[in-house]
């Protein structure tokens, strides 16, 4: 291997560097991405200075890690953007501030409303059917309700 990466220079470092871009392609997430890119700048330097296969392995490994823990960083920062849907997966705390009629009334703290086409277990004290309740939180899979007075 030595031989090969003497013989070939800085082309030997492009060639794995387009093969990890390649795999990239293949694989989910970004390492290959860093891997090759610190691949690619070996390459480069070889070009321009005579280094021993050992030094260029161990750039190489040591260029992978700092631009891996960079684009952590930088990846950490540009994708703070703010979702137009953020509760699309917890599609219960789209519901928490609203007000609503119980469907059935508490009691033992125990009760239900609906929301469009489903019934929704609640919480809180008791009331009778037909008041309305405004959702304070979601606690697992059903709303915790307060009283509202509607006038």
């Amino acid at each position: 291997m030595s031989d090969l990466l003497h013989a070939l220079g800085g082309w030997t470092w492009w060639i794995i560097a387009g093969l990890l871009l390649l795999a990239e392609l293949t694989s989910p997430g970004i390492y290959f991405l860093w891997l090759g890119i610190a691949a690619a700048a070996v390459g480069f330097i070889v070009f321009f200075v005579d280094i021993s296969w050992q030094v260029q392995i161990a750039l190489w490994a040591i260029l992978s890690v700092i631009f891996v823990i960079l684009s952590k960083s930088w990846l950490k920062r540009r994708n703070q953007v703010e979702s137009d849907q953020p509760n699309l997966n917890r599609r219960m705390l789209n519901y928490v501030g609203r007000s609503y009629v119980l469907d059935e009334p508490i009691v033992n703290g125990q009760g239900k409303i609906r929301i469009e086409d489903t019934l929704w277990q609640v919480s809180g004290p008791d009331m009778p059917k037909g008041d309305w309740v405004r959702i304070a939180r979601a606690d697992g899979l059903q709303f915790v309700v307060e009283p509202v007075n509607k006038s």
